[in-house]
């Protein structure tokens, strides 16, 4: 079916297979719901949503884009790295993301181990049982600490005990950012810097950082975003355009986890044309015919 330049789309969403609080049918829903004709699932470090939202998808005649966001860590910034058209059947990568997942493992038995001495009556095995099937993150850290009454609610969980530098964290094993777009690449996919303004960079470190990243394979990057002010996309569409990058646009919906980021729109005037994917996809084409 032929897409119309004045459809709306989002390429940064969040389902329970990560940190956010809809399924991955839930989220082809809800995309539906909002008038989405196109949506990437994009959940932190995993990929297992992908194969639960494509029926959904095709059976509400909505383009699922099958994407993942990958943590990073780059002198001390966390800076994350999307990735879309993911090959969910490439081995090397499964295996490289599998060891990557392994990482978050462990540093989630550490936590446990701190809560516990906090007085927190928590479990690994409970945070499994509450949340099947998911990647554990902090967030579900804190939902199980709400849910249960132990803490009042997710602001307390972060500001006290779990935000960075908080007692009862534990600081991640991160790939670099290089290493997170030669790992997407491995895996078929196209390569996006997510978020720019949120790494909170000058911007004569940002462009250099730009620069080398494009050196690596970068392929785009997250200029249209929530966040953003609209002087903020103004200077991400400058440096896509200085670097020869594709431009891609998202909410970073997390469901109830992020109330005020709604998909598709934002914080309510974010505007995602079908454009911006016709155009990642052109791009695709053409390094498949090489």
């Amino acid at each position: 079916m032929t897409k119309l330049s004045g459809e709306r789309i989002d390429l940064h969403t969040h389902s329970t297979e990560s940190d956010g609080t809809l399924t991955p049918q839930e989220l082809m829903e809800h995309a539906k719901e909002v008038g989405l004709s196109a949506i990437a699932l994009t959940d932190h470090d995993c990929i297992h949503g992908i194969a639960k939202a494509r029926p959904a998808a095709k059976s509400l005649g909505l383009e699922l884009v099958p994407g993942v966001e990958l943590s990073t860590d780059y002198e001390g910034r966390e800076v994350h790295i999307l990735g879309y058209y993911i090959d969910e059947n490439n081995r090397e990568f499964l295996a490289r993301l599998h060891d990557f997942v392994d990482g978050r493992d462990i540093r989630n038995e550490k936590m446990v181990a701190l809560l516990r001495k906090e007085g927190f009556d928590i479990t690994m095995k409970g945070l499994y049982e509450k949340y099947p099937d998911s990647v554990i993150t902090r967030a579900h850290f804190a939902g199980y600490l709400v849910d249960n009454g132990f803490v009042k609610d997710r602001k307390t969980v972060f500001d006290k005990y779990l935000g960075d530098d908080c007692r009862c964290y534990v600081p991640r094993e991160k790939i670099t950012p290089f290493e997170a777009v030669r790992l997407i690449r491995l895996g078929g996919g196209l390569a996006f810097f997510a978020h720019p303004v949120l790494c909170h960079m000058n911007y004569d470190k940002l462009r250099c950082f730009i620069r080398d990243l494009k050196a690596e394979g970068l392929d785009g990057m997250e200029a249209v975003y929530s966040m953003n002010t609209p002087g903020d996309e103004s200077n991400m569409l400058t440096l896509a355009h200085e670097f020869d990058l594709l431009v891609s646009g998202g909410s970073d919906f997390h469901g109830a986890n992020k109330p005020h980021i709604r998909l598709g729109s934002g914080k309510g005037n974010l505007q995602i044309p079908y454009d911006i994917l016709a155009k990642i996809k052109e791009y695709r084409q053409n390094l498949k015919q090489g």
